[in-house]
């Protein structure tokens, strides 16, 4: 194995299939390389037309990146792992790996929800807010919806120097959505909200404290702001703002499956946080609506788990996804997002 494969970033679990979903490199580059083409939906450009990831180097054995510029320019990415994995970049481009939040992957905390001593911990969030990283996370377990969302913060974004700041939402076994794929927006108020969820009733949004950064109450109004039609698989929310509009991307239908997966990403708009939240065309997101912004194209395979970072020089989509022509590995995938003359994105 070469050297990006030498940190394992763990495994997470798909709540809607049971299946394994691969964090690191390890398991996925066992998967046959056959590439499965992804079915096709509304969206802005054709397969053929997608542009490959952009050029990136170093340690990118990632799954479900997400990344923030801290106020000394160095880029702080953090992946699906026990203890979450964190790689930094000077230049957005070559990432070196510096450690785990949590030594030794310990977070005892997390163990009612994973299932397991000091589990994987998935789809973590990265903001820099306050003088300070805010670091929110899930925890669960195979096909479970009793899982949970955690805040840890850090003063210095470095390997463990995290604070568990507690649990943040949750849900049971009776619970109708499931609390994983935290992502956190802040509105043009200035208010919190945490975009959250994946499969059972979809994508879901709570109001935070911005004090605290945890649920402003445990009544406060739970919204539904994206669910497909005859279908469970749309999960990992990002929620930006541009133009005059909220932009929610999803992802939709089989991760982790290295060069089986279908993985795509999708994305609609509001003029309102909370929503309603509509594709191009005009389809409301809780009536199955979305437009397709990338997919698998070529030996890029299942691009997903994404967050969207609005950097100095435009905004930029983050995601991973298994490359066709290195045994289906998980890979590190960047690029622009560029906006048409109607304010829709475009991966470029």
């Amino acid at each position: 194995m070469s050297s990006v494969f030498s940190v394992p970033s763990g495994v997470r679990r798909n709540g809607w299939r049971g299946r394994t979903r691969i964090a690191g490199l390890v398991a996925a580059a066992l998967v046959a390389a056959a590439v499965v083409p992804t079915a096709l939906h509304l969206r802005s450009a054709g397969a053929a037309e997608y542009p490959g990831p952009g050029a990136v180097s170093g340690n990118v054995a990632v799954h479900d990146p997400s990344m923030v510029k801290g106020p000394d320019g160095t880029y702080l990415l953090a992946a699906t792992a026990p203890g979450i994995a964190l790689r930094t970049s000077t230049d957005r481009t070559k990432f070196t790996y510096t450690g785990l939040a949590f030594p030794n992957g310990t977070a005892t905390w997390t163990d009612e929800y994973t299932g397991t001593s000091n589990g994987n911990l998935w789809a973590p969030d990265l903001s820099y807010q306050n003088g300070k990283y805010y670091l929110y996370y899930s925890a669960s377990s195979f096909g479970k919806n009793k899982s949970a969302i955690f805040l840890a913060t850090s003063t210095t974004g470095k390997p463990g120097s995290w604070t568990n700041q507690g649990k943040i939402y949750s849900t049971t076994t009776s619970s109708d959505h499931n609390a994983i794929d935290p992502n956190l927006v802040i509105d043009r108020s200035g208010k919190w909200y945490l975009s959250l969820g994946s499969f059972w009733t979809g994508i879901k949004m709570i109001e935070l404290n911005p004090t605290t950064g945890k649920r402003i109450s445990s009544s406060s109004t739970v919204s539904s702001i994206a669910r497909r039609s005859g279908s469970t698989a749309i999960e990992a929310p990002a929620v930006i703002y541009h133009a005059g509009y909220y932009y929610l991307f999803t992802s939709w239908d089989a991760c982790c499956q290295g060069t089986s997966s279908t993985y795509k990403i999708m994305v609609g708009r509001s003029k309102t946080i909370t929503g309603p939240y509509k594709d191009r065309p005009g389809t409301l997101l809780t009536a199955g609506g979305g437009t397709q912004i990338l997919g698998t194209h070529g030996t890029i395979v299942g691009p997903g788990g994404q967050s969207v970072i609005q950097d100095g020089d435009g905004d930029v989509l983050v995601y991973h996804y298994y490359d066709g022509a290195d045994n289906g590995v998980a890979k590190l995938g960047i690029n622009r997002l560029t906006w048409d003359s109607s304010n829709w994105p475009a991966v470029s």
